[in-house]
């Protein structure tokens, strides 16, 4: 009786100790750094998404290149390394159909963004990238871009004349930059501040948010508001990863990134007006460019994309179309 006694003891602490199941842990990495939209989004997804997960998974954010630059990221997804990432204007690397955003003044504003993802996006560009390993789930937002650099205020495409601006891996806002004259030097944003400290560059292109978050003001000069792209953000996940996640947690995740869609567009609205007043207040000599003259000098890149990629002429003009709600 007593040996029965001490074996029940002995199994009871054994299953006291035992540690219990190790929880999925669903890694999100993203370049952006901490306190950009894209880092706050991704932030309030993890939130959101741990609430509904409960004990099924938990999905960990990691920015500011933490587990690896926009590029490795993307290997990393195909790998099954990351589950989640958040590629901007990298994705036109990998199809030129996400090149549609690339386009200088192509999207109006954000609710003309939310006609062209429900008309184009999902049935022409998201499936784009599905053979070459991945899966978008959503579209969020990176932001609406502008210049800063340490050379001139941009006023016309013309002041871009032999300024190194750092661009995004992306082969059509090169060829935009090359278009007005500059010379684009695709780079990692996490080597963005040290490359303009050091001279490397004279001047990048980003949203309001990134230039605040990244500090970029500390090493730039002249803030120049062109507006010229308005860059979605993509929560994305490697394809097989997708096709062989649990579903039950494949689709949370599905469903808390299409719901974060509206709130990251709200913030991003409340930004521009909020980091405006506070970069320029910080002391970089802000101007606002002129756009028509952009426009007209951004003419041989809608060109260029209706002739080489499939279908572009199509995309374009129902993009424009959806520019004015009926």
């Amino acid at each position: 009786m007593n040996a029965l006694k001490y074996a029940l003891a002995g199994a009871m602490m054994l299953a006291v100790s035992a540690p219990a199941a190790a929880q999925e842990e669903i890694l999100f990495g993203i370049s952006a750094a901490t306190g950009s939209l894209q880092q706050r989004t991704a932030a309030e997804f993890a939130k959101r998404a741990n609430e509904k997960l409960g004990d099924k998974a938990v999905v960990k954010v990691f920015d500011s290149s933490q587990i690896g630059k926009d590029k490795e990221l993307l290997q990393k997804l195909k790998l099954g390394s990351v589950h989640l990432s958040l590629p901007t204007s990298i994705m036109s690397s990998v199809s030129d159909e996400f090149a549609l955003f690339d386009m200088p003044f192509l999207v109006a504003d954000r609710d003309h963004m939310g006609r062209i993802e429900e008309a184009i996006f999902w049935d022409k560009i998201a499936p784009s990238v599905e053979d070459d390993g991945y899966k978008v789930i959503a579209v969020w937002e990176n932001g609406v871009r502008h210049i800063t650099n340490n050379e001139r205020p941009i006023n016309v495409p013309a002041d871009l004349e032999g300024v190194k601006i750092r661009t995004p891996r992306s082969t059509w806002r090169v060829k935009m930059f090359e278009e007005y004259g500059a010379n684009p030097t695709p780079m990692a944003f996490s080597e963005v501040f040290t490359a303009l400290q050091t001279g490397v560059i004279d001047g990048q292109e980003n949203p309001y948010t990134n230039i605040d978050a990244a500090k970029l003001n500390e090493v730039q000069t002249y803030l120049s508001k062109t507006g010229h792209v308005y860059t979605p953000a993509y929560p994305t996940m490697g394809k097989r990863v997708y096709d062989n996640m649990d579903p039950e947690i494949r689709d949370i995740l599905v469903e808390t990134a299409l719901e974060l869609e509206s709130w990251a567009r709200e913030e991003g609205a409340a930004d521009d007006a909020k980091l405006e007043e506070k970069l320029t207040a910080g002391g970089m000599e802000f101007n606002v460019a002129d756009r028509d003259a952009f426009v007209e000098a951004s003419k041989p890149i809608y060109e260029a994309f209706a002739a080489e990629v499939e279908g572009g002429q199509e995309m374009i003009d129902t993009a424009i179309s959806l520019g004015t709600a009926d």
